[in-house]
């Protein structure tokens, strides 16, 4: 399964960043480029331990559920799916500057490895695996940068 220990997805995924711009057009959903790249470097500081997500209720629920469908295979995430409200970005961003973060957080998920993932629950999704992160790091990425054609 695609995942971003493997550097040469980490640097697929710099790659198709660098063709995003400000006004790229949306396919999907509500945020503009700079705030869904934004909301990638978001998800990331989750998943190395830098922010804490509080655990949502209905995650509580049907999040393992979930989890296996959206993590279980290399199928791309579906087009207009929720956002935590955690990682909702509703402020305009400057594109450049958060380029940069993402690109710095790609690079530094996909060094550290297993080892540089939280322990910590994701807020939907519960406990994951390193390799559950790696994933979800990457399916998320992608998803966001198919929503601008990138």
């Amino acid at each position: 399964m695609k995942n971003l220990f493997d550097p040469a997805l980490a640097v697929e995924l710099t790659a198709r960043l660098e063709g995003l711009r400000p006004d790229s057009p949306r396919l999907w959903g509500k945020m503009n480029a700079p705030q869904a790249v934004a909301h990638c470097s978001a998800g990331f500081e989750w998943a190395l331990g830098d922010t804490r997500p509080p655990r949502m209720f209905v995650g509580r629920i049907i999040g393992g559920f979930v989890k296996r469908m959206a993590l279980g295979n290399d199928d791309p995430f579906r087009q207009n799916s929720p956002t935590a409200p955690g990682l909702v970005v509703a402020d305009e961003r400057e594109l450049a500057t958060e380029r940069t973060r993402l690109r710095g957080l790609i690079a530094r998920f996909s060094a550290a490895g297993p080892a540089g993932c939280t322990t910590h629950p994701h807020g939907f999704f519960g406990r994951l695996t390193p390799d559950e992160w790696a994933v979800l790091m990457y399916k998320h990425v992608d998803h966001h940068l198919r929503q601008f054609g990138a």
